[in-house]
């Protein structure tokens, strides 16, 4: 066990946010997500969190992840099909998180073009999340030195 790491991310997951560079995304994904298939398309690396929901998973990735600040949207979510305004559950959970980190809420992306999006992610982490739509794009940005 490491100290002061959110313990429900894997050392696969750890792994993965640690190689990601600036500009690359990590998909938080829910659990009716085609993410092995979507993985395979693009080459995304696949990281299973089923004991958590994808709320928990953003949470803790936000305490380990600096979030782009130099292009628009850093924080896309999937657009409810036929109701692209609907702001299901997991999104309003995400955006309070988002907000809470000083951020952006997430802009809604088609649901087809979120699976392309997805499948260039860096990594998708899988969460046990229930809930439709839980699925959320965060784009990395760059620690700097001052910022710790």
């Amino acid at each position: 066990m490491l100290k002061h790491l959110p313990p429900l991310l894997t050392p696969d997951a750890l792994h993965a946010l640690a190689s990601m560079g600036h500009g690359d995304d990590v998909a938080i994904v829910d659990a009716n997500f085609p993410s092995a298939r979507v993985a395979a398309q693009g080459g995304a690396r696949l990281v299973e969190l089923p004991g958590a929901d994808a709320p928990a998973v953003l949470r803790a990735v936000l305490a380990l992840l600096p979030v782009d600040d130099f292009e628009r949207d850093p924080a896309r979510c999937m657009a409810v099909v036929g109701n692209p305004q609907a702001v299901p559950p997991p999104v309003q959970a995400f955006t309070q998180q988002l907000q809470a980190a000083g951020l952006a809420a997430p802009v809604p992306v088609e649901r087809h073009a979120f699976y392309e999006a997805a499948a260039k992610a860096f990594v998708i982490l899988r969460s046990g999340e229930q809930r439709p739509y839980g699925n959320l794009l965060l784009r990395k940005g760059v620690w700097l030195e001052e910022q710790a």
